[in-house]
């Protein structure tokens, strides 16, 4: 990794320590295999390196060809990065022969090279073109999506997926500026958004939740999310661990439910006359709800709103949706 580029060097992990403890490689677990479904840039994956035994194995996963590189710079036997969303888990273990996992880390949160480089548009703060997209050589940007979208959609995008309540003012503001304009500019949309919002949140600029809803759309990041969980679900060993680790309400909201679901198993009419033994059993435990501590918040505020959740994969063995 460059030492010199100065992005690299403010990022920090949030919950590293944690989120690695969490996953007990330890003893003979500590020869099993891995997955970090977001290397980022590495902070996991490394911590999770120096706990693994001779034999260990750590598959991560990538949509950011950045991080792809900074990946491509650890030179382990032992580690491996798939430049790709880690709700490909399931065919890209299978394909290098990993039928179980350990342990699987999701961290979804954006690391903050990749808010800090205005070139990659995720920073209202900073004015670049307005991209948004993890992945920068496949699917559309975010402007090219301000261009073509209809209004309602737009409108729509920005409510459910920012829980902004001016967001069809915000949508209407948009298309009204792309008839005259293209907005092709981070720092152009925040202006928009000023404009169109009535009042504003202390202590948040008004273009935080139309950003944040924007990002999630493009990059698919709810729907990947479902389709990791289950896939991470169907690729636990028995006692294997999944720590996941959420910053905004939306994902935290399906993290929880998923989690839930899957340690509550349903349970037939008592009427019927069916033994204890043959009774459904859930396929996880709930182990653990985690909020950075007071100190590291203080040290690294984008951590302030970080939830990670940890469940064991039981013995029962169900069917993944």
């Amino acid at each position: 990794m460059n030492q010199n580029a100065v992005p690299e060097l403010q990022h920090r992990t949030v919950l590293l320590e944690e989120a690695v403890d969490a996953l007990a490689i330890d003893g003979e677990r500590a020869n099993g295999v891995y997955v970090d479904g977001t290397f980022g840039r590495g902070g996991h994956s490394r911590r999770i390196l120096e706990r693994l035994g001779p034999r260990g194995r750590l598959i991560a996963f990538d949509k950011d060809p950045q991080a792809i590189a900074t990946a491509q710079a650890i030179v382990d036997a032992r580690f491996e990065i798939v430049h790709d969303s880690f709700a490909t888990m399931d065919e890209a273990l299978a394909s290098r022969g990993v039928t179980l996992a350990d342990g699987i880390l999701l961290d979804l949160g954006i690391s903050s090279p990749q808010v800090d480089e205005a070139a990659r548009g995720f920073s209202f703060r900073l004015d670049g073109p307005l991209d948004m997209r993890m992945d920068t050589t496949r699917g559309m940007s975010a402007a090219e999506w301000l261009a073509t979208e209809s209004e309602q959609t737009i409108g729509k995008v920005i409510r459910d997926y920012g829980e902004e309540r001016f967001a069809f003012q915000i949508a209407k503001a948009i298309v009204a500026r792309r008839a005259v304009q293209p907005i092709s500019g981070t720092r152009q949309l925040a202006e928009i958004v000023a404009h169109a919002v009535k009042t504003r949140e202390k202590g948040k600029d008004p273009a935080t939740r139309t950003f944040q809803a924007i990002r999630i759309y493009i990059n698919k990041e709810l729907e990947e999310l479902e389709i990791g969980l289950n896939a991470a679900l169907k690729k636990l060993a028995p006692h294997g661990r999944l720590a996941v680790i959420s910053f905004h309400s939306l994902e935290d909201r399906i993290v929880k439910r998923f989690m839930a679901s899957k340690a509550n198993a349903p349970q037939p009419d008592r009427r019927l006359p069916i033994r204890a033994i043959d009774l459904p059993q859930p396929e996880l435990k709930l182990l653990a709800r985690m909020k950075p501590s007071d100190a590291e918040v203080a040290a690294n505020p984008r951590a302030r709103s970080a939830i990670m959740r940890v469940a064991e994969r039981t013995t029962v063995i169900g069917a993944v949706q």
